[in-house]
């Protein structure tokens, strides 16, 4: 999300006037108006709220704008009640019972139940919060149901957080997951399963902790620590008791 993203709007409030929006204006449609405040610095558009720009759509039950020095100069907006946000300019694609965009961070928060952001190559879904940062590339999917799925990697477990690249390709440069019962991170060709894993781009490791599985082809690994290399695909499984590690290895051909 870039800090243009709404930064340039001329506004043209139409409270379900059918002229059609030109290029360069913004069209906002509500049932029940808007309400200014001055003071507080925010205007409130209340009941079936439509959004229409050149970059983005986006729709809610209610639509609360801050603004700095005028109307136009915005720096958030915190939409609730079903929102649905659409920027094929900025490939940004959102949903949730609440959507948060702080302008000037560039920081988007996506809340409730089948809450969804697709930034990207990137889609993330929880039922509970999703938070991504432009300027940082830093992320957080916490809840249940919360999973990260990229082109070549899949990522499950009820907290999920680590640091992007902010380039488009949106790579992952740092990540920690974690859940009560097992997080899952799947490859092209490993599953690998734990309570928790780390990973560092710049060491190519991941580390996976407690309750651990890793899953090649017909070969299964358990125990209480592994390690990948992400580099040279190699992996290799820890116990605490000399005794506990197992492996099993069917034969496919059956």
């Amino acid at each position: 999300m870039k800090k243009t993203l709404l930064l340039i709007f001329i506004f043209t409030i139409l409270f379900k006037n059918s002229f059609s929006r030109s290029v360069g204006e913004t069209e906002i449609l509500t049932d029940e108006g808007i309400e200014v405040f001055q003071n507080e610095k925010f205007y409130l558009l209340k009941k079936n709220v439509r959004i229409i720009a050149d970059d983005f759509n986006l729709s809610g039950d209610e639509v609360k704008i801050y603004f700095d020095k005028d109307l136009y100069d915005i720096i958030d907006i915190q939409a609730k009640g079903d929102v649905n946000l659409d920027s094929k300019s900025y490939k940004i694609k959102s949903s949730g019972s609440s959507i948060d965009i702080q302008i000037i961070k560039e920081e988007i928060t996506v809340k409730g139940e089948a809450s969804k952001l697709y930034l990207e190559n990137v889609e993330m879904l929880s039922d509970g919060l999703i938070k991504v940062n432009n300027l940082t590339g830093a992320f957080e999917i916490i809840g249940s149901n919360s999973f990260l799925k990229a082109e070549d990697i899949y990522i499950k477990g009820n907290n999920i957080d680590g640091v992007f690249s902010t380039t488009n390709t949106r790579e992952i440069l740092k990540l920690n997951v974690e859940d009560d019962q097992l997080s899952n991170i799947k490859t092209e060709d490993l599953d690998m399963l734990s309570k928790k894993a780390i990973y560092n781009k710049e060491t190519s490791i991941i580390e996976l902790f407690e309750n651990v599985k890793i899953v090649r082809g017909s070969e299964i690994i358990t125990g209480d620590y592994g390690t990948l290399d992400t580099k040279n695909n190699s992996y290799k499984v820890k116990s605490n008791n000399s005794g506990k590690v197992k492996v099993l290895i069917t034969d496919s051909n059956e």
